[in-house]
């Protein structure tokens, strides 16, 4: 679940999420915030995985070295952008997304790009993460 007091916004008004993400979260005065800047799918070898999945595991596990390094957790994201380079990688990455992001959901977007600054990248992850200390 995101940070304590932060809050999910889902209202039942409207259509519900295609998938495992909240329409809105609410983040109170006060908190911390953690900007993420994109992840993309190479290890600290610089080996870049030919599958999307993989790759977006490698994406998730620089995110949690970077919170981890902030005092935070997965459960502490309250909005993911996410970048794909062809629609055949959705998949791979909501599989992947979702083993490491908490419920309830952040609020999230999946784009399709048409590519990122080296040909064999597929995916890209940023976040935005709250805690209330």
């Amino acid at each position: 679940m995101p940070g304590p007091a932060v809050r999910t916004i889902t209202p039942n008004t409207i259509r519900a999420p295609f998938a495992r993400y909240s329409h809105a979260v609410e983040v109170p005065a006060g908190a911390r915030l953690v900007f993420a800047s994109g992840q993309l799918g190479i290890s600290v070898d610089d080996a870049i995985p030919e599958d999307a999945g993989d790759q977006a595991d490698l994406c998730f596990r620089a995110i949690g070295e970077i919170l981890l390094a902030a005092g935070m957790a997965f459960g502490d994201i309250v909005r993911i952008n996410a970048f794909v380079s062809d629609r055949a990688h959705l998949a791979a990455y909501m599989t992947v997304r979702d083993r490491y992001v908490a419920l309830p959901p952040p609020a999230s977007t999946l784009m399709i790009v048409s590519g990122f600054t080296r040909p064999e990248f597929k995916v890209e992850v940023e976040v935005v993460a709250a805690k209330v200390d």
